[in-house]
């Protein structure tokens, strides 16, 4: 049972801290609404899941072998996460809910699998808990990391749909979507020149 709270604690504080999904959730709850942001917070916890499968079926000791895997997700990350940074810094502050720029399932699942936070999230998470070998417990931390992403990007969302009173502050909108997209061309930026 403690391994289980040990799970929970680490699914936990991995999904609800700050990093690129999460504020990209964040500002998809403020410009269209939690129901709007729920696409892509299921597909990014989809996608996460996934990503946490193929790493404790083994795909992290595949990619160890090739150390330029790790070079190439930091550029392709970098890339995605300055993209999705830069469409949200050009966002028009106004309310009007347009589709177009509503983000969807497969850009959640795509952002995790570009997202180095992801990588190591589910690296260190099937190292610390040994789950290399044993299917059992890979699949109860899979099934434990699924509901505790998707109720955490949820907050997320419905943080974000309780900010949209800045559609009526002057500015309120713009600043925030130059505060979210700005943080997320920076952590591309980051992640650019970290090594």
């Amino acid at each position: 049972m403690s391994a289980v709270i040990a799970m929970c604690l680490f699914s936990l504080s991995m999904s609800i801290s700050p990093g690129p999904v999460n504020l990209t959730i964040l500002s998809s709850g403020v410009n269209y609404g939690f129901k709007r942001s729920l696409p892509f917070v299921s597909g990014a916890t989809i996608g996460f899941t996934i990503l946490l499968a193929a790493v404790g079926l083994g795909l992290s000791r595949l990619v160890a072998n090739a150390p330029l895997f790790y070079e190439m997700l930091q550029y392709a990350g970098a890339a995605y996460m300055g993209y999705i940074g830069w469409k949200i810094l050009s966002a028009r502050p106004d309310m009007g809910v347009r589709e177009e720029g509503q983000p969807r399932l497969r850009q959640g699942f795509l952002m995790q699998w570009l997202n180095p936070k992801a990588w190591i999230a589910c690296v260190s998470g099937v190292s610390a808990f040994g789950l290399d070998g044993s299917y059992a417990k890979l699949l109860v931390f899979i099934c434990i990391y699924f509901v505790i992403c998707y109720l955490s990007l949820a907050v997320w969302a419905l943080a974000g749909s309780r900010l949209q009173f800045l559609a009526k502050v002057k500015n309120g909108m713009k600043a925030l979507n130059l505060a979210m997209g700005g943080s997320l061309v920076i952590v591309a930026v980051y992640l650019l020149f970290s090594n």
